[in-house]
């Protein structure tokens, strides 16, 4: 029986495999010593999330159809890209597919777990700045709308509950809270705070 923190596992089936993730069926011993069961879902791609700032504080944003959802919904550039890959070279590509844009400026600012009760699928956080916007270039099976907003109206919504996307919500207001600290170069945390300012401003 092999030791897996305060757990111990039994035995290990894969359930299921595809390009993407494989499921693995667990026979678990469980910190309390009470027998059960783990399905872990075990994603072969880094997720990939990017904030690209234009001069003018809009943001682009991709509308596509989400099939686990049943319906489109509105984001900030995100996907995946291979583990043996440098992730900045996964959101240079994501970036250029989605958007068209190409960035002449990176800073990676965050990672995070995003689903990890039952999945270890990490995320890196990326924001772009000093944009050229050419033609999108999706993948086949990729369909896309686009439009630009400010950062300062994308806040508003996710404040609001109209941004349901956990990534771009983790993308803004992490880049907020990091934007306030100093953490982030100078020239994407002046187009933070000056949005952020205008939601303040909208508030009054």
């Amino acid at each position: 029986m092999k030791k897996h923190g305060p757990w111990r596992i039994r035995s290990e089936t894969e359930a299921y495999d595809n390009p993407w993730i494989q499921v693995t069926h667990h026979e678990v011993e469980r910190p309390d010593g009470s027998g059960g069961i783990y399905g872990l879902v075990s994603y072969k791609n880094l997720a990939i999330g990017i904030l690209p700032l234009f001069a003018d504080g809009t943001v682009p944003l991709v509308g596509q159809f989400r099939f686990p959802l049943g319906r489109m919904t509105w984001e900030l550039p995100e996907g995946g890209g291979p583990r043996g890959l440098p992730p900045i070279d996964s959101a240079r590509r994501e970036l250029r597919e989605e958007t068209g844009c190409t960035a002449a400026h990176w800073h990676e600012y965050g990672q995070a777990d995003l689903s990890n009760s039952v999945s270890d699928e990490r995320a890196h956080l990326f924001l772009a700045w000093d944009l050229t916007q050419g033609e999108a270039a999706p993948e086949p099976d990729e369909v896309f709308q686009y439009k630009r907003v400010t950062f300062a109206d994308l806040l508003a919504d996710i404040h609001a509950g109209r941004v349901d996307d956990a990534l771009t919500q983790l993308l803004c207001l992490t880049a907020v809270t990091k934007a306030l600290s100093g953490e982030l170069p100078e020239e994407p945390r002046a187009l933070i705070l000056d949005q952020l300012g205008q939601v303040r401003a909208g508030d009054d």
